[in-house]
């Protein structure tokens, strides 16, 4: 499929998935948000995509946040709809992706771009980053998941400090807050996210599937994550992935897992 703000290309099993609008600091737009969806779908659906790694073109920017000029007159209605639209269309649907989706994040993670991250199942970052919610400034609040994901994240009195002052923090500040999981340089950034996607990828992608529904049960209304665990873990018992896991280890044998 052809992007127009987007590059998407699968090798050795991983989609890495690049947003590709520099002069605009990769800020997330209408159409940006949709080539995202398109592109996030095609590689959950695909058997060659084993891990999904989302990052910005340029050491400048991962997202500097969402395009402002396109919903500046809008009304209470167009803003609920634009944030309800957004959160089902890509942070939702990448956070509840049955494919790991690591977010690789360099330079400016404002806004939009650092919700795109969050709603990632983790993030590194390069040194250079630098990170927040600066919504309020602008009289708004975070409409993309991040009065939600970011104190599940980090705690919530450093998510209040966070939004209510608008200010962006550095990348060892990010990791201290547990907000991502790894610094490195910017030249080793997508070596480090595919070094972790490798790792990844010995495992079965069908358990780390049940166990993604499962983590995520924890934070959605109305759901006992625990009666998810033992439903999902019930499941595996049924599947292929764990037929030849369990006897590769009772044959001391490195385990070839069918896949997606």
């Amino acid at each position: 499929m052809k992007y127009e703000n987007i590059l998407s290309e699968t090798k050795n099993g991983i989609t890495t998935i690049i947003i590709n609008r520099p002069s605009k600091l990769n800020a997330l737009n209408r159409e940006t948000i949709q080539e995202l969806h398109d592109a996030f779908e095609d590689a959950e659906n695909s058997s060659k995509t084993k891990v999904i790694i989302i990052t910005g073109s340029g050491e400048k920017a991962f997202v500097a946040g969402a395009d402002i000029s396109e919903f500046a007159d809008f009304s209470i209605e167009e803003g609920g709809k634009l944030a309800a639209k957004g959160q089902e269309l890509l942070f939702d649907f990448v956070a509840n992706l049955s494919t790991p989706v690591i977010a690789a994040v360099n330079g400016f993670a404002l806004g939009g771009g650092l919700e795109l991250a969050m709603a990632a199942h983790f993030r590194i970052a390069s040194e250079n980053a630098k990170m927040g919610l600066p919504e309020v400034s602008l009289g708004v609040i975070p409409g993309y998941g991040g009065t939600q994901r970011l104190p599940q994240l980090v705690g919530k009195g450093r998510a209040m400090e966070m939004i209510m002052t608008a200010g962006m923090i550095d990348a060892n500040q990010a990791l201290q807050y547990g907000l991502v999981n790894h610094v490195t340089t910017p030249e080793e950034l997508l070596e480090l996210a595919e070094k972790l996607a490798g790792k990844i990828m010995r495992n079965s992608s069908v358990a780390i599937a049940s166990a993604i529904r499962a983590i995520n049960a924890n934070f959605e209304d109305g759901e006992n994550g625990f009666d998810i665990e033992i439903e999902e873990f019930g499941n595996c018992f049924g599947t292929e992935d764990f037929k030849e896991g369990t006897q590769a280890f009772l044959q001391k044998r490195k385990a070839e897992f069918p896949g997606k």
